[in-house]
């Protein structure tokens, strides 16, 4: 069942509003939300429906690379590989984006229009259909770029905000921004809010993933009341974890997100999307996450445009089951390019 809302109008915008709605929602029953998501990574699907849900979880990958050591040429391979992720087999589809730091925006940028221009397949752009966030590169494939002091958030706001408009006008079309779990945790609601609000404001057009560090945040109350505050102040996504802090994607967490999302399009009509990251390595686990995003969300959020996973290592597996599928035997591990 829907959880029921709260009434909560942001002209009034205090802390206390903030405090009243989010502690006045339904607490998560925990054992419930293991066990449910238990159950729902039991579901099997049909081997005929397996190729149509690879090729969907290889639409939704946030091709990532986010390392002290990443180079322009790494970033360049990245977006060579999410453009084409087996050189051999042109019906694979592109991934829905790369995501870099805001530094390599602008490489990527470059890469993707050399790709762009250099194409005329026309391979299906993964993005945009609803929410707007094709890359202008000529591939359809988006431009994803951490911001805001990722991955701790210990930054003034002021920092925050030129982090993400120098990855904004370098050409990032979406920005993946974390929250200030010290502040959040303190029960200080009304600075995680407003910094939401003008970061989202900074965004310009771009696409506002709010990082929600699940694996700081302790209990599954906390996951719903974070998701709730961040779809309230304007995210267009609500995300897992950076994948720097373990636990991070963890089924109930998804769980948890996936219901805030419903709800909240249950109560206004309006589509929030979700994006787990962090620990998600095989086509298994994403199947696993398509077969959840179907039963809880619904089949509506089963689109890039509102479901996305942040992840390096996960494509090369999706592209090695795909290969098994047609060709009935798997391809060695070193078959493809790592990122």
């Amino acid at each position: 069942m829907p959880v029921p809302h709260t009434a909560f109008a942001p002209e009034a915008t205090t802390n206390r509003a903030l405090r009243v709605f989010l502690h006045g929602l339904p607490g998560v029953d925990e054992v419930g939300a293991r066990s449910r998501a238990q159950d729902l990574s039991t579901r099997s699907i049909k081997t005929t429906a397996k190729r149509e849900a690879i090729d969907l979880a290889i639409r939704m990958v946030d091709l990532t690379t986010l390392e002290g050591a990443d180079t322009p040429g790494k970033v360049r391979a990245l977006c060579a590989k999410a453009a084409l992720p087996d050189p051999t087999d042109r019906t694979v589809p592109q991934v829905g984006a790369v995501c870099v730091y805001p530094d390599r925006v602008a490489t990527a940028v470059e890469a993707l229009r050399g790709i762009g221009s250099g194409s005329s397949t026309g391979r299906g752009s993964s993005t945009g259909s609803d929410t707007g966030t094709g890359s202008g590169t000529g591939t359809g494939i988006g431009i994803a770029s951490v911001a805001t002091a990722f991955p701790a958030g210990r930054a003034p706001l002021e920092v925050k905000l030129a982090d993400t408009r120098r990855a904004v006008e370098d050409g990032a079309t979406e920005i993946d921004m974390v929250i200030d779990r010290g502040a959040f945790l303190s029960g200080d609601y009304l600075k995680v809010y407003d910094e939401i609000v003008a970061v989202k404001e900074a965004c310009g057009s771009a696409h506002l993933k709010v990082i929600l560090e699940t694996g700081e945040l302790v209990t599954y109350d906390n996951v719903r009341r974070a998701s709730h505050l961040a779809i309230r102040a304007g995210a267009d996504f609500i995300k897992t974890s950076t994948g720097k802090v373990s636990p991070a994607a963890t089924p109930p967490v998804v769980l948890v997100m996936l219901e805030a999302v419903r709800d909240h399009h249950t109560a206004t009509g309006t589509r929030v999307g979700v994006k787990p990251a962090g620990g998600i390595r095989t086509a298994k686990d994403a199947i696993r996450q398509l077969v959840m995003v179907n039963e809880v969300a619904g089949p509506d959020w089963l689109t890039p445009d509102l479901f996305r996973i942040g992840a390096s290592s996960l494509l090369n597996d999706l592209l090695m089951q795909r290969t098994r599928l047609s060709t009935g035997t798997y391809p060695g591990p070193d078959y493809y390019t790592l990122d």
